[in-house]
C-alpha cells in the first residue's frame, strides 16, 4: 500500500480553489497530476473533496465518468494528447 495521504489538506483551500479543483476534476483532458501540481491534492483527496462538495448523484456521475478514463492519468494518456487544455480555457486567477 502507498503512503497515507492527509485528507484534511482540502480544508486549507479557499472556496475559489475548491471550485477550481472541482472544475478541473470534471474536465476530461485535465489529468489528476495537474491537480497535484496546482493544488497538492492527489487522486484520493480529490475523490474525497468531490464526495464532500457534490450532491450524491453528481458525485456518482463524476465517478462513473472518470473511472478508467485514460485522459485523466498521464501514464495512460496517448502520446497524441500533447496538453490537457486549450490555452483560452482557464480563467485568470487573482493571486
Amino acid at each position: 500500500m502507498g503512503k497515507i495521504l492527509n485528507p484534511t489538506v482540502s480544508l486549507k483551500l479557499s472556496a475559489e480553489d475548491v471550485s477550481r479543483v472541482i472544475e478541473m476534476a470534471w474536465e476530461d483532458r485535465t489529468p489528476f497530476e495537474a491537480i497535484v501540481l496546482n493544488f497538492g491534492l492527489h487522486e484520493p483527496q480529490v475523490i474525497k473533496l468531490m464526495r464532500t462538495h457534490l450532491k450524491s448523484g453528481s458525485f456518482r456521475a463524476w465517478r462513473t465518468r472518470v473511472n478508467g478514463r485514460k485522459t485523466k492519468h498521464l501514464a495512460l494518456r496517448s502520446t497524441d494528447v500533447s496538453r490537457g487544455y486549450c490555452p483560452t480555457q482557464y480563467k485568470q486567477r487573482n493571486r
